[in-house]
């Protein structure tokens, strides 16, 4: 499928055809100021710890890829937080229909001592799937996403053991649902990583490599 925004198609050695991320100013400045409103917004509301979540580290990792036309940044927060912010979606919707949590990780959003505005600027979880669609509709899929990302989670489940336990940022304490570890820490954060990298990436990143071409230039 050919985008008409794309500024060229090639095809490489493989015959793949290939795209050169080029994304419009108004998605590179628009990055720059949703970075500028949600990084202070959120700092105060829930502290520095916060963007250590995947989640956020996807929004801000995403809006450097847009405005700096990286390919292989916008793909690896695409395996990041396609399934993960469906996941997070889907919760939300359960337990506002239903009273109950299907995954956890959005119990905040049914919190009345947070502002209800705070609370809506978290459906960023629901805009940023259509971004990265978007994107790597524009710019193709760069296929070392996968890796670049695998080394990204590892990093954010060894700093998570630095926050407040009482926060679970990440599940790097205990695992949802069941609210205990898996086991001691190195093996609690080893497994919930190697989880991650196979279990919720790799199948997201053989679906992408199926359905998007790879950006020009970039290792298919």
């Amino acid at each position: 499928m050919n985008s008409p925004a794309t500024t060229s198609a090639t095809k490489g050695q493989t015959g793949v055809p290939q795209r050169q991320a080029s994304f419009p100013a108004w998605a590179r400045w628009g990055s720059l100021v949703w970075l500028a409103f949600w990084i202070p917004v959120y700092w105060r509301a829930w502290g520095a710890a916060n963007f250590v979540h995947l989640c956020d580290t996807a929004v801000t990792l995403t809006c450097i890829g847009l405005w700096t036309n990286n390919a292989l940044l916008i793909s690896s927060q695409a395996v990041s937080a396609l399934v993960v912010d469906m996941m997070w979606a889907l919760d939300a919707i359960w337990a506002a229909a239903f009273g109950k949590h299907i995954f956890g990780g959005t119990e905040y959003l049914f919190d009345p001592s947070h502002p209800l505005w705070i609370r809506m600027v978290s459906l960023y979880h629901v805009a940023i799937v259509v971004v990265l669609l978007w994107a790597l509709y524009r710019a193709g899929y760069d296929r070392r996403g996968w890796a670049l990302q695998s080394w990204i989670v590892a990093a954010a489940f060894v700093i998570s053991r630095f926050t407040p336990p009482a926060q679970n940022i990440n599940f790097a304490f205990r695992l949802p649902a069941v609210d205990r570890p898996l086991g001691p820490p190195p093996l609690h954060v080893a497994a919930s990583v190697l989880c991650m990298i196979f279990v919720v990436y790799w199948p997201t990143h053989w679906a992408l490599r199926k359905l998007f071409p790879a950006p020009s230039g970039a290792t298919t």
